[in-house]
């Protein structure tokens, strides 16, 4: 395994293959893919990578010339990794940004998942998304009780299922292996999910395009897989039983339609 640390990001590569990047979700870090990126790179070269900020790569940008926005982290990832073109996958918030950087950089990027990810991450009346009083509430709070409020969040994910505290005590010993973001960076992301709509991006697109989503998900709904049609992109694939962390919750079924569309989309 490959490790690259400061002054660019840090991200790590296991495995041969064709090469998959993986993007991971608002206060998170690369190492909630763990056990999953092993999986998979048995049969893809897996690389994952820490956001500005986040994980290992939380001292790696100066956060006072460079704000945690779509663009700046986009450019980030873009600027720290090897030139050749990958997949990306992107889960939650890493959903926005993958979807963010295949628009600027096409040439980065010769395939697309987003899984439990939203074009449109805020509903309205015409489009299923979470309410922005969540997204409001979380933005409140981070100020009052950053640790609680991430608890809180993580809780979120994995509400209504049935292993739910199992999945929610996996996914604490996971994010409790790095110092969680500063708030600057935990409320930059806040806003790119609250202000971002990348639809006519994603319908503009012309690489293969993947939407995985949980058909139990409370923070980006199933209802979404209806209107994303009206983007004229494939029909979402649907997890039954998943939430918002399918790779924790169903690896084997995330896994096997990653597989089939790299088989049948990727170069």
């Amino acid at each position: 395994m490959n490790e690259h640390v400061m002054p660019k990001l840090y991200f790590e590569t296991v495995g041969t293959g064709k090469p998959v990047t993986l993007v991971h979700g608002w206060a998170m870090h690369s190492g909630i893919w763990r056990g999953f990126a092993q999986q998979l790179a048995e049969h893809y070269q897996v690389t994952c990578i820490d956001l500005p900020s986040h994980g290992h790569s939380r001292d790696a940008i100066n956060r006072v010339s460079t704000p945690f926005t779509l663009e700046a982290v986009g450019d980030a990832l873009v600027n720290a990794l090897p030139e050749t073109p990958s997949c990306w996958l992107g889960w939650s918030l890493g959903a926005t940004i993958v979807l963010d950087i295949a628009r600027r950089y096409p040439e980065r990027v010769n395939a697309l998942i987003l899984l439990a990810g939203n074009p449109l991450f805020v509903g309205t009346d015409d489009w299923a998304g979470v309410q922005p009083a969540v997204l409001d509430a979380f933005a409140e709070n981070l100020t009052l009780n950053c640790q609680a409020t991430l608890l809180r969040f993580l809780a979120l994910q994995v509400n209504g299922l049935p292993d739910g505290k199992v999945l929610l005590k996996d996914l604490k010993a996971a994010i409790m292996d790095c110092p969680a973001p500063d708030n600057a960076s935990l409320q930059g992301g806040l806003e790119i999910l609250k202000h971002s709509d990348l639809r006519t991006a994603l319908a503009e697109l012309e690489i293969p395009v993947s939407v995985i989503l949980g058909d139990k998900d409370t923070l980006v709904p199933v209802a979404v897989a209806e209107h994303l049609g009206s983007l004229g992109i494939a029909p979402p694939s649907i997890i039954n039983g998943a939430g918002h962390v399918p790779f924790l919750s169903h690896p084997q079924q995330l896994l096997a339609l990653i597989n089939r569309f790299m088989d049948d989309s990727c170069p």
